[in-house]
């Protein structure tokens, strides 16, 4: 117990990490089958949903009626970046390369906090962090980037570097990166004390507006329908919610609370890893030694970073 009590925030960031490897293949499923925007507010009403039951039961308050001007405000927009704007790429990333290759970029989501802090709060940047962003760098280059022969004729002449998946796909990623990056960065200053719970409510409430906004604007909201009426891709949105927007998000806020958030964003960035045996049992994805090897490298960027 006194273990558990002293690593509170490193074992919530552990589990947040499990968390979302298990939501990002359910929704990368539930996204190819009934598409990604319908995936994002669907998850996010369910999400919202059990979080309110759990802040009944727990704070008495169905809603975050307890928060102030501060908390809304700094979670609100931490919502819109996190979960609208990055999520919003993310979801599609996973449609066009795959949760698995998507997770391997979102980890230069901490490095990318941490240049957020360095410019709106004059953080510096060590010898150390530059050799894990270059580790990360170098790990993500050798998953994505493919080396193949130039042909000339008969002959053999060369070979020429190529990315080996989508890049609209791999920019996707990229897009979703820097939005959880940015969320990370306001639901720390947001939260100031306030609830964990109660703090995903504001962030969830947030990007239910705006994913609202987003399918009206694109004429998209009759694909919500068609999403609710898919009994499979329902399930996974629901196993997706509860694992992602609700254990997960709310793992990451009490993370940050308890422990820094430099520790926490290293020990929540082994999804990479963790997601390599699941893509290869469950969606049968051939997974090579050198994407595995990439994927650990890049980890150890991110935990060279921090640590």
């Amino acid at each position: 117990m006194d273990f558990i009590s002293s690593h509170t925030g490193e074992l919530a960031a552990l589990l947040t990490a499990v968390f979302w490897t298990v939501t990002s293949l359910a929704f990368e499923s539930a996204s190819k089958t009934v598409g990604s925007l319908s995936v994002n507010f669907i998850r996010l009403v369910l999400a919202f949903i059990f979080l309110s039951l759990y802040s009944l039961f727990a704070r008495g308050l169905l809603l975050p009626t307890d928060a102030g001007g501060h908390q809304w405000l700094w979670l609100s927009l931490s919502g819109l970046v996190g979960f609208v704007m990055g999520d919003l790429f993310l979801f599609q990333s996973y449609v066009l390369v795959g949760a698995r290759i998507s997770m391997l970029i979102m980890s230069l989501s901490p490095p990318i906090a941490a240049g957020i802090g360095w410019l709106s709060m004059g953080e510096t940047l060590t010898l150390k962090q530059a050799l894990g962003m270059l580790l990360i760098f170098i790990g993500i280059a050798m998953v994505v980037l493919r080396s193949e022969k130039t042909p000339n004729g008969s002959k053999i002449i060369g070979r020429k570097i190529k990315f080996g998946y989508s890049i609209p796909g791999l920019l996707l990623a990229f897009g979703g990166a820097v939005g959880q990056a940015g969320g990370l960065v306001l639901s720390k200053y947001g939260m100031a004390g306030y609830d964990v719970v109660a703090s995903v409510q504001i962030r969830v409430i947030t990007g239910i507006v705006g994913f609202a906004a987003v399918l009206l604007f694109m004429h998209k909201s009759g694909n919500l329908l068609v999403a609710v009426k898919n009994a499979g891709a329902m399930r996974r949105i629901t196993v997706g919610s509860f694992f992602g927007p609700f254990l997960g998000v709310s793992f990451s806020l009490l993370a940050v609370r308890y422990t820094s958030t430099g520790v926490a964003s290293a020990l929540m960035s082994i999804v990479p890893v963790l997601i390599i045996a699941p893509s290869a049992v469950l969606l049968k994805e051939k997974i090579t030694f050198r994407e595995v090897a990439g994927a650990i490298v890049s980890v150890v960027g991110v935990v060279t970073f921090f640590l």
